[in-house]
């Protein structure tokens, strides 16, 4: 399997640019199945988050691939080619599956630590598999990806470093328009992030939560999740209920505003409180008309309003720690690769060697008809003991050797030294792999399939459109 990863996110491109290139309704599905017809790429995934687009592919050809890629990104978003380019990062092999490593942890968030973005991962495999675009390599990445990430919320304080994008938004709002307890609050959407946002307003204390959804269903969903904490709202009523709430927290998946600026005029206009409407907006393309925030009495705090705020937060001690957790998991990950794609080669000359062996004791008995089976077991056991000992110790040196970079070309050398048959090698499936010291691989967890031949983890690759 050669990973390679073509994307843009809130540290490569601006707000404004992100939000023309946003994937909204089916165009990810779309995205999808195009990548994955492409005659460049074996399997594709694609994670499609408020502030980030990254298409994920098992690619046969590295600049073919990124091209492909760029081009898929650019066509489905929206946004000319040229245009976005500027804005796309790549990672290709070990760098790509610590790129993913990396998101899966939080560090790569614009809130460094969050946890949701687990889950986000873990829906972005899940589509690929009901849509069939990721076969057994990515899903065996990706679900290793979920298990550095626990393992970095487990084994460090990354959490108390990150927090929700929904928890950091409210303390901007908090800094700007007071405590959230005791505040009324309207929560527009239902997803998975509109969920968080009314479960975190319940708990803080808000006197009135209001939940509302084009679905009503699953705003009523929410509702009664919540446990009788919130009252679902008709969405077409969420202009006039602008009058009666002090703060409303936005994700939806519409690819247009939602709330305009002439409607938060008109609630401001007739709002008895003098406390400001804040506005927490949390979607991917703006539900949120931008220039609400010139309006008085009015507070908006958006995506790119966070990432200049987070930007000045000092870093978490144990960033550093999840670094090196991240650093080791691909270390072993991709050795675990590696090794494991000589293993049909090994598997594959001790077969040889068996039927080597198998047909000289044939040919003995044709030859001695008369040997005692007493005497006919020994020299079998004998010359098998003779060909496992002279097999022994370049297989183990050979596996040692594959699991390093460039480990491909012992493998290849194998194959060539001994004249072993290409089908017989293919033909072998590979043997599991165990768990690696230090390492949330668990035995069996990587494809014999799988092999990233890289260069050292975490170095980046060029940019779409330049040289590798």
């Amino acid at each position: 399997m050669s990973l390679l990863v073509v994307g843009l996110s809130h540290r490569t491109a601006p707000v404004g640019v992100l939000e023309r290139a946003a994937l909204t309704g089916q165009t990810p599905t779309r995205l999808l199945h195009d990548a994955a017809a492409s005659a460049t790429v074996g399997e594709a995934a694609l994670v499609n988050t408020c502030n980030r687009i990254e298409l994920y592919a098992d690619v046969d050809k590295f600049h073919a691939g990124v091209a492909e890629l760029s081009q898929l990104l650019a066509g489905h978003s929206g946004v000319d080619l040229d245009e976005l380019t500027p804005h796309l990062y790549v990672h290709y092999e070990d760098r790509a599956v610590h790129h993913l490593f990396s998101v899966a942890c939080g560090l790569d968030s614009m809130v460094v630590g969050e946890g949701q973005i687990l889950g986000q991962l873990r829906d972005a495999l899940a589509r690929a598999q009901e849509e069939h675009t990721a076969g057994r390599g990515l899903n065996e990445l990706f679900q290793q990806a979920l298990r550095v990430g626990k393992r970095a919320h487990s084994e460090t304080g990354i959490d108390k470093a990150g927090q929700s994008l929904v928890t950091f938004g409210l303390e901007q709002v908090a800094a700007g328009a007071g405590p959230i307890a005791g505040k009324r609050a309207l929560v527009v959407g239902a997803g998975s992030m509109s969920s968080l946002a009314a479960a975190t307003l319940a708990r803080a204390g808000v006197t009135d939560l209001l939940v509302a959804n084009r679905t009503p269903a699953r705003a009523e969903r929410l509702v009664e999740i919540l446990g009788g904490a919130a009252r679902v709202l008709d969405f077409a009523k969420v202009p006039q209920a602008l009058a009666d709430v002090d703060l409303v927290i936005s994700c939806t998946g519409a690819a247009g505003t939602v709330i305009d600026a002439p409607a938060v005029a008109a609630a401001l206009a007739s709002r008895t409180a003098a406390r400001p409407l804040a506005f927490l907006d949390l979607a991917m393309p703006r539900d949120v008309d931008h220039t609400v925030r010139d309006l008085d009495g009015a507070l908006l705090v958006d995506l790119e309003t966070l990432s200049h705020a987070h930007a000045a937060t000092p870093g978490a001690g144990d960033v550093d720690a999840v670094s090196g957790i991240v650093a080791d998991e691909v270390t072993a990950f991709g050795q675990a690769q590696r090794a494991a794609r000589i293993a049909p080669t090994v598997v594959a000359l001790r077969a040889m060697a068996s039927e080597v062996v198998s047909g000289e004791l044939a040919r003995l008995t044709s030859r001695l008809p008369d040997l005692d089976e007493r005497s006919r077991a020994e020299i079998s056991q004998t010359v098998r003991r003779v060909v496992d000992k002279l097999l022994h110790a370049p297989t183990v040196k050979v596996k040692q050797l594959a699991a390093e970079p460039g480990g491909a070309s012992y493998a290849e050398a194998l194959r060539e030294l001994f004249d072993l048959d290409p089908a017989a090698v293919h033909a072998v499936s590979g043997t599991p792999i165990g768990a690696q010291a230090g390492s949330s691989i668990p035995p069996g967890g990587v494809p014999a399939a799988q092999a990233a031949l890289a260069p050292p983890a975490g170095a980046s690759a060029p940019p779409a459109g330049a040289t590798r």
